[in-house]
């Protein structure tokens, strides 16, 4: 076994785990980012879409926004649609701040490039990784590549190694695990067709909710609701596309969502998980290993970006002053963005979709619901507020 130190050690090259070593690195902190997949495989890992307004203030400011700058599609409002009409939600007008789309993969190139370019230690394919010794001064992580069995020690390990990784393991069963498994699922499709809108469409309608979004100039993003337990086989192109059309119905009539090849199909579980503390001794956890909303509020990837960013802070303070005062109150700082985040995606999840036994008592709920938001600038500007970020 190969024997090696740095300071922190990093488990998960995603946007939690890459922005975290390139904040450390501007730090003057040494960090080593191990990953499982290949890089071909995370460049392309299609995610999140939506970047809040402060988190392309966070990229911008540290240097790794050239490229979103120039290719993200900057909206200033959303679109809400039920009852066959449509209502936009003017966020700029209202907040003052707007978002940005812009895929989750081409967040993580960016910071990949800035990583390498920085001379960053970045390793993929790394196979068993273990974690060890949280509870002392050096913890340590263990990992295969090429059939050599390889530690790296460290002064802390940042799991950002998602939902299924092996970080929130790591801390046993010191953690307390709250979740919300929701009776339905999103069925998505990646479609190359140019928008025939500029801003997103939220959609309730009485078969289910339904998105639409997009990745660029050129790629629309297309969501349905669907039942938990759904199969991608039994959703052919022809059923897909005749549903949009229902859902995003206007004045009665099907709307057109602008058709194009559909290149990429697949169906995610809704659900809402938060792991209580985040941390266990010098293991700190951030993003999905951590927490885990559902993707109506648009905030997976921003609470990652804002976990890699206060616990950068954390870390940098520990090292510059020798207090532990930011680290060991990294959890309630991370926390009160994460429960802000899924009241919002509750909320707007509860609000848009149909639930299995909502008879039409429960539907004229949603809809008066869906009504003050749009004709309240009250309760717009709160939406928005909670939109932007």
């Amino acid at each position: 076994m190969t024997d090696e130190r740095t300071q922190v050690v990093i488990i998960g090259a995603g946007p939690a785990g890459l922005l975290l070593s390139h904040l450390l690195h501007l730090a003057g902190i040494t960090s080593v980012v191990l990953e499982d997949r290949d890089r071909t495989h995370i460049e392309q890992r299609v995610r999140a879409g939506v970047l809040e307004h402060g988190t392309t203030e966070i990229l911008t400011q540290t240097g790794v926004a050239d490229r979103l700058h120039r290719e993200g599609l900057v909206h200033e409002g959303i679109e809400l649609r039920f009852d066959g009409a449509g209502h936009r939600i003017p966020m700029t007008e209202l907040t003052g701040r707007h978002i940005t789309v812009y895929g989750q993969q081409e967040v993580v190139k960016d910071l990949l490039a800035r990583r390498l370019a920085d001379g960053g230690d970045v390793r993929f394919e790394v196979a068993q990784v273990q974690v060890h010794d949280v509870g002392t001064a050096e913890p340590s992580v263990t990992y295969l590549s090429e059939g050599v069995r390889h530690r790296v020690v460290g002064d802390v390990v940042a799991g950002c190694d998602g939902f299924h990784g092996v970080s929130r393991a790591a801390a046993g069963d010191t953690l307390r695990h709250l979740h919300r498994t929701y009776p339905f699922a999103w069925l998505g499709v990646l479609v190359h067709a140019e928008p025939r809108t500029r801003e997103l469409i939220y959609a309730a309608h009485e078969n289910g909710f339904a998105l639409y979004s997009m990745r660029s100039p050129e790629v629309t993003r297309l969501y349905l609701q669907v039942g938990a337990d759904e199969r991608v086989d039994s959703w052919p192109q022809d059923r897909i596309w005749a549903e949009l059309a229902v859902r995003f119905s206007l004045d009665g009539e099907p709307w057109d969502p602008g058709r194009g090849e559909i290149f990429d199909i697949a169906i995610t579980p809704m659900r809402s998980f938060v792991t209580e503390p985040m941390q266990r001794g010098r293991l700190l956890l951030a993003g999905d290993a951590a927490h885990i909303v559902p993707p109506t509020g648009a905030k997976g990837m921003n609470l990652a970006v804002h976990d890699a960013l206060l616990m950068s802070r954390a870390i940098e303070h520990w090292y510059r002053t020798g207090e532990e005062t930011l680290v060991n109150s990294y959890t309630a700082d991370a926390l009160a963005r994460v429960w802000r985040a899924q009241h919002f995606s509750w909320w707007m999840t509860s609000m848009l979709h149909r639930f299995p036994g909502d008879d039409l008592f429960q539907h004229r709920l949603q809809t008066a619901q869906l009504a003050n938001v749009t004709a309240s600038r009250a309760y717009a500007t709160a939406l928005a507020e909670n939109y932007v970020g």
